[in-house]
C-alpha cells in the first residue's frame, strides 16, 4: 500500500482516480488546488504524488520543486493535457518520475503506481540489507569475542535494540557500556536521530539537573544565557544516563517524573516541554543494593530497569583474549605494516592477570607494549608494572586485615615476593628477568637462594588491637 496524494482540479477526474487507487489498496488523499496539496505535504510525507500540471493557486511544476526540496524520496507523476507536453518535459528535468497525457487510460496509471510501488519495495529491502551489514560489521568492530557469553550478549542486543523500552546496561568498569548502549541505538528505529551521553557522576548535585533538564538565563548563579538540557538534545533519539547510580534523590525525583509523563521542564521556569526520548542508564554498581540501603528510589529502578542487559566481565571470557589483543595491535598498527610479534613470556603474563579493569585496561596495556616495544617483539619487559607483578594480595588490598611487622621484614618479604614473580613472568629465565629487573644475575641468585623470611609470631600484632 502506497501513500498517494492526488492533486487534481477536474472534480469527475479527481473522484474516478480517488477511487480506483483506494480500490487498489493505497491510502489516497485528494487536493483540488495547488495550495491545499502544499498543505497536504507540510503536513506529512507521501509515497507518491499524481499532480496535474496547471492547478489553481499554486502550478504543479512549483508543487514539483517543493517536493523535491522538502521530501526527495517521494515519486511525483506530472499528469498534462497535449498542449502542456513542453511543461511535462520540463517537469522531468525537474525531477518527475513520470508523466501521463489527458485523457489517459486509468490502467496505465495504476500500472505506474504499481511499478513505483515495487521499485519503492526493492530499494526498502537494498536499504535493510545494507542496514544489517553496517550493523554486522559495528558488532565485529565493537564486540569482540567468540565465547558464548558474547554470543548471548549480542543476541540481547539484537532483540532489545528495535523496542523503546528503557534499558539497564550492567557492568564492571572497562567492559564497553557506552559501547552497547551506541549498539543499541544504531541498531534501533531512532538510529538517525541524535545519540546523547550524560556522565551523571561526573557533575556536582546542583549541576546535574541543569545539565539533564536545561535551565533559563538566571535560573541559579553563574546561568548567563538559557541553555536547552540533554533530554531536549536527545528528543527523538536515544539518551544514555551513565552512572545512573550517583545521581542525587532530588535529581531522581525528577528523572521519575520525565519517565511517567514525557515533559521536562527546565530550571527557572514551570512551563513543561514534551520530549521523545528512550533512556538506557548504565551503571557498574548493584542497583537493587542501592534501592535496600534507600540510596536509590525503588520506583524509578523499575522505571529504568524494564530490561538488563548484563556485560561480561574480561576475566569470564579469557578465551576472547587472543583476539581483542590483536584487535587493539591493529588499531595501533599503521597501515600495510606487520604485526609485531608477542613473546611466550610476555603471553603467559597476559593470560595469567586477571584485568580488573576489563577490556579498557587491556586496551592501555596493549598501547603501553607497543609504544616501549617499538619495531620489536612485545616481552615482559614492555607490559605495565600490574601485569608483570599481577594483582595486590589481600593484605594490600585490606591493610586492617594483614599484621603489623617489622619494617626490615616487611620489606624483605616483598622483595623476594617481587624478584620470584619476575623470573616466573620471564618463564624461569633468570638472566632475562635480571636485565630487565636491572641488576646482574648474581646479585638475583643470591637474593633468592635464601627462602623467603618467616614471620615471628613475636612481632605480629593485628592493626585492630593497636590504640
Amino acid at each position: 500500500m502506497l501513500n498517494i496524494l492526488l492533486a487534481e482540479d477536474e472534480p469527475e477526474l479527481r473522484e474516478l482516480l480517488d477511487e480506483q487507487l483506494t480500490a487498489a489498496g493505497h491510502r489516497v488523499q485528494c487536493a483540488a488546488d495547488g495550495q491545499s496539496a502544499a498543505d497536504h505535504l507540510g503536513r506529512e510525507v507521501f509515497d507518491v504524488v499524481l499532480s496535474d500540471v496547471r492547478l489553481p493557486r499554486i502550478d504543479g511544476l512549483t508543487l514539483l520543486r517543493r517536493i523535491r526540496a522538502s521530501a526527495p524520496q517521494t515519486d511525483v507523476i506530472m499528469m498534462t493535457a497535449h498542449r502542456d507536453v513542453a511543461q511535462a518535459v520540463a517537469a522531468l528535468k525537474e525531477g518527475a518520475c513520470d508523466y501521463l497525457t489527458k485523457p489517459f487510460d486509468v490502467d496505465e496509471l495504476l500500472l505506474q503506481v504499481r511499478r513505483i510501488g515495487e521499485t519503492r519495495s526493492l530499494r526498502h529491502e537494498l536499504e535493510a540489507a545494507r542496514g544489517e551489514l553496517e550493523m554486522g560489521r559495528r558488532f565485529d568492530a565493537a564486540l569482540i569475542g567468540e565465547s558464548a557469553v558474547m554470543d548471548r550478549l549480542r543476541e540481547r542486543i539484537a532483540l532489545v535494540a528495535p523496542s523503546d523500552a528503557s534499558l539497564l546496561v550492567t557492568g564492571a568498569s572497562g567492559t564497553g557500556k557506552e559501547v552497547v548502549a551506541r549498539l543499541i541505538h544504531a541498531a534501533s528505529g531512532r538510529r538517525d536521530k541524535p545519540f546523547v551521553a550524560v556522565n551523571c557522576g561526573a557533575l556536582s548535585d546542583h549541576l546535574i539537573e541543569a545539565e539533564l533538564f536545561g535551565h533559563e538565563r538566571g535560573a541559579f548563579t553563574g546561568a548567563a544565557r538559557r541553555r536547552d538540557g540533554r533530554f531536549k538534545a536527545a528528543d527523538g533519539g536515544t539518551l544514555l544516563l551513565d552512572e545512573v547510580a550517583e545521581l542525587s534523590m532530588s535529581a531522581q525525583t525528577k528523572l521519575l517524573r520525565v519517565l511517567q509523563e514525557g515533559t521536562i521542564e527546565p530550571l527557572g521556569t514551570n512551563t513543561p516541554i514534551k520530549v521523545n526520548v528512550r533512556v538506557i542508564s548504565a551503571t557498574h554498581r548493584d542497583l537493587a543494593e542501592r534501592v535496600r540501603t534507600g540510596l536509590f528510589r525503588e520506583d524509578l529502578f523499575y522505571r529504568l530497569n524494564v530490561i538488563e542487559v548484563p556485560l561480561p566481565s574480561l576475566c569470564a571470557r579469557v578465551g576472547d583474549l587472543p583476539l581483542l589483543v590483536r584487535h587493539f595491535m591493529q588499531k595501533l598498527t599503521p597501515s600495510g605494516a606487520r604485526l609485531p610479534a608477542i613473546s611466550a613470556a610476555a603471553w603467559a603474563a597476559i593470560a595469567a592477570y586477571r584485568f580488573p579493569g576489563n577490556v579498557r585496561e587491556l586496551s592501555h596495556a596493549v598501547e603501553h607494549a607497543m609504544v616501549l616495544a617499538g619495531d620489536r617483539e612485545l616481552d615482559v619487559m614492555h607490559l605495565p608494572a600490574a601485569l608483570i607483578l599481577g594483582p595486590p594480595d589481600e593484605a594490600a588490598r585490606n591493610p586492617k586485615a594483614a599484621p603489623l611487622r617489622s619494617l626490615h621484614l616487611a620489606l624483605r618479604d616483598f622483595e623476594h615476593d617481587y624478584l620470584t614473580r619476575a623470573v616466573k613472568a620471564w618463564g624461569g629465565k633468570r638472566t632475562a628477568a635480571a636485565q630487565a629487573l636491572g641488576i646482574s644475575r648474581k646479585t638475583l641468585w643470591e637474593k633468592l637462594r635464601h627462602e623467603a623470611p618467616v614471620l615471628s609470631p613475636a612481632v605480629t600484632v593485628p592493626i585492630e588491637s593497636r590504640t
